[in-house]
Order: C-alpha cells, then structure tokens, then sequence
C-alpha cells in the first residue's frame, strides 16, 4: 500500500496536503494517534484500498513517540510509507493564525483544572511545537510553505507523490537572499559573487529561462567554473545521500533577487542531472507559468 504520512507545523499548510492527496485518489484521515495507523492499515487492507494519506501532528502530542514504531512496522510488512514534513516561518504562521482567527493547537493546557493564566502565547506555542517535532521532522521530507499560495501547495504535494519513489530525486531550488533562507533546503549554494544580469536594465525584467540571461551567464567564465564546482560537489556525495535512505534531495541556489543567477544555475544543473536522477526543479521567487 502507498502510504502518505502528512505532518508539520501548525498553519503550515497540513489540510490543504490532506486535501490535495483526496483529489488524487487517497483515502485520507485527520489527526490520527500513530500508535492506530497499523490497525487502520490493517482495515483498508480488507476493503481493497491502496493509497492511504494521514495527517499526524501536535494534536497527538502525547502518542508521537510511537510514530517511528508504527513507520517501521509497516515498512517491515512490505508498504511504501513516505512522510511529508511541512513548516513554515514564525511570521508567516501568525499571519495565518491571525487571518482564521484559530487558536494554536499548544496555545491551551490540556491539564485539568488549568486557568486562563496557563495560556500560552502564539509565539511561545509556535516555538514549542517545534521543539516537539523536532525529530519527526528529520523523518521526512520537508516543504517551506512560508512562500506558498495554497494552490502551489497542492501542485506540490501532488508532484511529489506522483513520481516513481524508488530512486532518490534531486530538488533543485532557486531563492533570493532577500526574501529569507528555504527551511527546506538540505544544501545551500549562494551565487551571488557571479556578475548580475540586474544591473543591465536590457536584462532586468528577463529571468534565468530566457535565453537573453542564459547567453550573459555563458559569458561569464566563472559561472561555468562554479557550476562545474556545485555539479562535481552533488555528483561525489550524493551517494552518501542514497545510503542515508532519503527519498528526497533539496538543493538550493541563491542570488540577490531569486530571479536571474540563481534560476539560471538550478535550469542548468536540473538538465545535466536529469540524465541520470528523477530531477523536479522549484523557483521560489517567480510566479508560476
């Protein structure tokens, strides 16, 4: 059975995964103790199902512990489990909160007899759901929503999920320094020492697919220097990554902006390593075709 298992940070974006994972055919379940997801394997199992997504986070606070345990079960009996790990930034989370206008999940004592004294701030439950699911999130693969429409977010759960889940794949990201580091990023290249197209205001309105970019780029003799160096770098230790039992790779390029270098690079790596990977690219700073 092809297992999904959702998790992250509240305000992150859990519901609008669950949701797409619907859409794509998946019997889906909210808030689920971990120590039941191998009986409610067990269950779809005799009603012929095979796609199950489950959302499983801080709600469940005091059975997360049993996560691992019941992951290796199952993948003991033989499933295809993946777990999807999304996060966001602190002030993207208080936006959201404070557009539903919902409480934090850790915002309240679950201890009888609590006062309103007890009541956590948003921050200060933000700051200890982290720390709760500290581990869990290095189980997974995960996703920064903090730039993220929830329709991107769908497409991007719905890419991830559809392609072949027996190699590792490379995600390759572009980014702009200015608009914060991706949480998701497993390895950081900053390519901001090559020359920038911005400054050329023939170029500026242009972005790294053009081709007007790509022939400035090829000019410059050390932006082929680095990309041999980056390329070189992921070719000798991506099979550590392999051994480590990732299903996912995040590398992540950024420039200035996030719209000329750095898209540049990650089109360009993306074509050489296809050749032998399962390659998805993402720019995050420009707006979807």
């Amino acid at each position: 059975m092809k297992i999904i298992l959702i998790t992250g940070i509240s305000g992150s974006g859990k519901s609008v995964a669950l949701n797409a994972l619907e859409d794509a055919g998946y019997f889906c379940v909210d808030n689920l103790p971990p120590a039941l997801l191998p009986n409610l394997v067990a269950t779809r199992l005799e009603e012929n199902s095979d796609k199950l997504a489950v959302a499983v986070d801080s709600r469940s606070a005091g059975s997360l512990d049993e996560l691992p345990k019941s992951i290796r079960i199952l993948n003991e009996k033989g499933h295809e489990v993946r777990v999807l790990f999304l996060t966001s930034d602190t002030h993207s989370l208080i936006t959201r909160f404070s557009e539903t206008r919902r409480s934090h999940p850790l915002s309240h004592h679950h201890l009888k007899n609590a006062s309103p004294a007890d009541n956590r701030t948003l921050i200060e439950a933000i700051r200890e759901e982290r720390a709760l699911m500290a581990d869990i999130q290095m189980m997974g693969h995960v996703i920064d929503t903090s730039n993220s429409s929830a329709n991107e977010l769908r497409n991007r759960v719905k890419e991830l999920v559809e392609i072949d889940q027996s190699p590792l794949t490379l995600l390759f990201e572009s980014f702009g320094f200015k608009f914060g580091v991706p949480l998701d990023a497993d390895i950081i290249f900053d390519v901001r020492c090559l020359p920038n197209p911005y400054y050329d205001t023939r170029l500026r309105p242009l972005t790294g697919k053009d081709a007007a970019i790509r022939e400035f780029m090829e000019a410059q003799p050390e932006a082929e220097e680095l990309l041999t160096d980056i390329r070189q770098f992921i070719e000798k230790w991506l099979p550590s990554f392999r051994k480590d039992n990732r299903s996912y790779l995040t590398v992540a390029l950024g420039c200035t902006g996030g719209q000329h270098r750095s898209v540049y690079m990650v089109e360009r790596l993306a074509d050489h390593f296809r050749q032998f990977e399962q390659v998805i690219t993402r720019h995050r700073e420009l707006k979807p075709d």
